[in-house]
């Protein structure tokens, strides 16, 4: 029976002395939980902590019993087998050799009461709809989809009272995602899930939102909890616009009174002048009225003081993750010209395109090639490409070319001027204005990016150029990326008035790009 998880006094803080979190305390439901938030708020952090793999400074998790986790980028080597990767392969060995006769105790040890484990992870497999044949096949044969859900897999054998899972979408087909959705459906314990899959975080029964180091558990699924952030935000946006009028009506009632005083005080300098009145009462009127006048712009100055505080506290209440903008900039020359025109890739003028279809089926093959043909015809079509896997170096975001430093140890905006070694400081910064990163921000490491900020960085390098690009290519742009950042980039693309190819599982995603049309990969 599934059981809730309670995080108690929980702060972490890095070596270097960076707080993460504070005297975190919260409880996650029993059932299915979505955990969301901005790019580089903590999510994977904080789900590693729960899994046990990062030890918190301080503070404890409760409930969580036997975990199994499954993080973004499920590691497994390409020449081990199924069942290694499984976590089975030393119980499926014994039972090889047992079947083979051995009597040896370390076989039966190794087996215990995994009899029927084959069987198990055959089901399991099933389940998640990977036919893979026999246990003995390598990884190195799988695609990423089948990679990622055979880590899953190798996670419900465990039998886990908690599951883990941070963005397990990435790289599943249509089918894939259906039936991960079903397979949590089943799961008896609790499940944690961190995502960006719109439908599947419409599953869950319980929202966990990580935001500004803290953290609020919502009942019902995504859409429930959208609605009642939307409701905060709207009465946070009156309670600013009803903040501003009082300060503006507090800052008018000062310079009235101000004036009233000024000409109070003239009025008795006057009477003072004309020796309308003794100059020993004059002198006690001029210092009651100057006591009085003190109070009286003391009170107003309080007040506008209050005014002003009730505002700041009012703006508080604002979030800033949907005022933000990416500026795409203009597409270069030559974007009414044919775009791309290999096999069944074919792009004329400014359409905005998706290839689509199955896991395995080929499309980043029929993407690079259809990229190498274009770059190579007469004229040249400029394109600026982003890849899955999003790496950094001289030759550009799309090679992972590391050259004489590691990229991900150097600055935004050394990883623009890599990529882009003839255009000048000024340019790069702009490119890196464009995508969000302002003033100091070029100078952070890349290293210490999110998923979000990673494709920004991209964008900004595939954009940039002299021509600058007419085509936009990007392969699985959401993987990786929280609600928020899929937001900005919709909005982001929808304003780009060059061609547009998009390689994506996610139909929610692509409903909203506004996209002349798709061309489905079949395999």
């Amino acid at each position: 029976m599934a059981t809730s998880l309670a995080v108690s006094a929980l702060t972490l803080r890095w070596p270097d002395g960076t707080t993460v979190f504070d005297d975190l305390s919260f409880t996650i439901p029993a059932g299915r939980a979505a955990l969301v938030g901005a790019n580089g708020a903590g999510k994977s952090t904080l789900l590693r902590i729960l899994a046990g793999r990062i030890t918190p400074t301080a503070g404890s998790v409760s409930g969580a019993g036997v975990v199994g986790y499954v993080p973004q980028h499920p590691q497994a080597e390409p020449d081990d087998s199924l069942a290694d990767a499984l976590g089975i392969g030393g119980t499926v060995a014994a039972l090889r050799r047992i079947e083979g006769g051995s009597a040896e105790p370390e076989d039966f040890e190794a087996v215990g009461d995994d009899w029927d484990v084959e069987e198990r992870a055959t089901a399991v497999l099933d389940g998640l709809g990977l036919r893979l044949g026999a246990l003995d096949r390598t990884v190195g044969t799988l695609s990423g989809g089948e990679a990622t859900l055979l880590a899953i897999a190798g996670q419900l054998l465990r039998r886990p009272d908690t599951l883990l899972l941070d963005e397990p979408t990435n790289n599943l087909d249509q089918r894939a995602r259906g039936l991960l959705t079903d397979a949590l459906e089943r799961f008896a314990g609790t499940a944690v899930v961190v995502s960006h899959d719109l439908t599947l975080l419409e599953q869950m029964d319980s929202t966990v939102e990580l935001y500004r180091g803290a953290v609020r558990v919502f009942g019902g699924p995504y859409s429930r909890y959208r609605e009642i952030l939307d409701a905060e935000q709207a009465a946070a946006e009156q309670a600013v616009t009803s903040a501003k009028v009082d300060l503006k009506a507090q800052r008018r009632d000062l310079v009235e009174a101000q004036i009233k005083l000024d000409r109070r005080a003239r009025f008795a300098a006057k009477a003072e002048a004309e020796k309308r009145v003794p100059k020993i009462i004059a002198g006690l009127r001029k210092n009651a009225a100057e006591v009085s006048a003190g109070k009286h712009r003391g009170l107003h100055e309080d007040r506008v003081d209050s005014a002003r505080d009730a505002l700041d506290q009012a703006q508080e209440g604002l979030r800033d993750d949907r005022s933000v903008r990416i500026a795409m900039p203009e597409p270069g020359p030559g974007v009414h010209r044919t775009q791309l025109d290999d096999g069944p890739l074919q792009v004329t003028g400014p359409e905005r395109v998706a290839l689509v279809g199955p896991n395995g089926a080929g499309k980043t093959t029929v993407l690079r090639r259809a990229i190498a043909a274009a770059r190579a015809a007469d004229p040249p079509t400029v394109i600026g490409y982003v890849p899955q896997d999003v790496r950094f170096g001289p030759a550009g975001a799309e090679s992972g070319a590391s050259g004489s430093h590691d990229a991900e140890e150097g600055t935004l905006i050394d990883a623009v001027r890599d990529a882009h070694p003839g255009l000048d400081a000024q340019q790069c910064h702009a490119a890196l204005a464009r995508m969000l990163f302002r003033g100091r921000q070029s100078e952070r490491i890349v290293s210490s990016l999110s998923g979000g900020e990673r494709l920004r960085l991209a964008l900004a390098i595939a954009l940039l150029g002299d021509p600058a690009p007419s085509t936009l290519v990007l392969d699985e742009p959401t993987n990786n990326l929280d609600v928020p950042s899929v937001e900005l980039l919709v909005e982001a693309l929808k304003s780009w008035a060059g061609a547009l190819v998009i390689v994506s599982h996610d139909r929610a995603f692509l409903d909203r790009v506004e996209l002349t049309r798709e061309v489905e990969i079949t395999g």
